[in-house]
């Protein structure tokens, strides 16, 4: 598989996106309802039930075609498994991390876990190892300080403990 192709998924992500699309893959024959209840009532030119029951099905199949994409190119990244001693764990995707963020306004902690870019949400701590913070961090080891560029400009971090 060619790397460019990889999409990493936790085990949990990879869950949901299964169960998403079984859902989806359910309201396909709802939506066929829809469309032959909506043909039923005549002129197809200016039925609005009918198109707006074709919208939706485009739209469902499409987010089907996107998620079947997905799971075909999906790694699994395992969690982060502590070294053993005398070894130093870097950071991979899929590590859960502690930093500390050196800013004009003092050191801030923070606590990300680097996963794929499709379960990437940063309020919940969870960034794209292809964002900037992500790919800036991903190889680094406990005790480096390790400078990101970021479009409101360069900040400084040092890694405080792969978790």
């Amino acid at each position: 598989m060619n790397d460019d192709n990889v999409i990493y998924l936790t085990k949990q992500g990879y869950e949901d996106i299964k169960k998403e699309l079984e859902e989806l893959k359910k309201r396909r024959m709802e939506i066929a309802a829809k469309i032959a209840d909506a043909q039923a009532l005549g002129d197809l030119s200016e039925n609005a039930e009918y198109q707006s029951a074709r919208m939706e099905q485009s739209i469902n199949e499409g987010r089907i075609m996107e998620l079947e994409h997905i799971l075909k190119y999906a790694v699994i990244i395992e969690e982060e498994v502590q070294p053993a001693a005398g070894s130093q764990a870097v950071v991979t995707v899929g590590s859960k991390i502690k930093i500390k963020e050196h800013t004009d306004d003092g050191v801030v902690e923070k606590v990300y876990h680097i996963v794929g870019s499709h379960e990437a949400n940063p309020s919940e701590g969870k960034i794209s190892n292809e964002s900037p913070i992500g790919k800036a961090l991903l190889g680094s080891k406990v005790g480096d300080m390790v400078e990101i560029q970021l479009p409101k400009g360069t900040i400084k971090c040092e890694i405080v403990d792969i978790l």
